[in-house]
Order: C-alpha cells, then structure tokens, then sequence
C-alpha cells in the first residue's frame, strides 16, 4: 500500500492527538493557544484528505477506515480532556450524547456494510454541519483565553450546545434511513 498525500494527511491527523493532549496540561505560556493551532490544523486535514483522495483518486480501504476513526480519536479525546479539566454535569451530558452518537453511528454502518446496506447510511449534510461546530466549539474551548475581549471560551460551550443537538438530529436521521432495516431484522 503506497503512502499517498491524503493517506498521510490522515495519518498526522492521529499523530497530532497525543501532541494536542500533553499541550493542553502543561504549564507552558501559550500551550493551549499551540494545542489549538494544531488541534484547528488536524481537523483542517479532516476535509483536506478526503478532498484530494477523490480528485486524485488515491482512494484507499486503508485510509476509508482510518480517515472516520481519526476524526472520532480526535473529537473524544479532547472531549475527555476538556471534561477532565472542567468538569460539570452539563458538559459531561454533551460528551456524551456527542461520544454515543459515534459509537452508534459507527455501530450501525459497519452492521449494514455486513448487510450490503452501506450506503443506506452515508454521510449526510447534517453530519457535515454537526462535525463543523463541533470541530469549532472544541477548538474554541481549548484555547480557552479571551481573544481581544470576545469570551472564546464561552463561545464555545455555545456552540458546543448546537454540536450537541445536531449530533442528535443526525442520529436520529441516520437510524431514520435504517429503521426498514433494522425492523425486519437484517
């Protein structure tokens, strides 16, 4: 299997994780702010790969099981971290409800893939939306400080709210589209 760009790109995706993770609790001036770069660049490659794989068709299964599995590492690892060093009974509601729709979704597609029913559960445009706030929201948060006076932070919990119910509507939409399915019973 060659290592093409978008491969790569996936690849440093999950390389970046445990980077982000140790930033984000030293004591450094300006790791978060770093942690965030990094974090706002992984989740950059997220489109970036996929994009190029296409138009290039460097398309690999390799890197259609990795490029999901990276975004789901990222998103729940800083999820955790965030929750680790803040945390509440609201934002341990909104992890989970974001960390079980992966685990349900990824369930679900990989059950109806064995059924030849794959694309029954594609990626829709609500999940698009839903990965972009949510990408938002986390980066937001493990920045942290203010930013010119706007409450980053704040803003984030925000948006992380609207992640939340996305996350929920999609789901919702993803078991939607299965239910014939998984009525009768694969």
């Amino acid at each position: 299997m060659p290592i093409t760009l978008p491969l790569l790109l996936t690849l440093m995706r999950v390389a970046v994780i445990p980077v982000v993770l140790a930033l984000f609790f030293v004591d450094w001036p300006y790791a978060r702010q770093i942690a965030t770069v990094l974090y706002t660049l992984a989740g950059f490659t997220d489109w970036l790969d996929g994009h190029l794989a296409r138009r290039w068709n460097q398309t690999s299964k390799f890197g259609a099981f990795l490029d999901p599995v990276a975004d789901k590492l990222l998103v729940t690892v800083c999820l955790v971290m965030l929750l680790q060093d803040a945390p509440s009974g609201v934002l341990a509601v909104i992890a989970a409800i974001i960390i079980g729709r992966e685990i349900t979704i990824s369930a679900l597609r990989e059950w109806m893939a064995e059924l030849g029913q794959r694309t029954s559960v594609a990626v829709s445009r609500i999940g698009k939306w839903k990965t972009g706030f949510q990408m938002t929201a986390i980066g937001m948060m493990i920045w942290q400080m203010p930013l010119l006076g706007i409450p980053i932070y704040d803003i984030g919990y925000a948006l992380l709210f609207v992640a939340a119910a996305l996350t929920l509507w999609s789901m919702v939409a993803y078991l939607r589209a299965a239910w014939p399915i998984l009525r009768d019973g694969g």
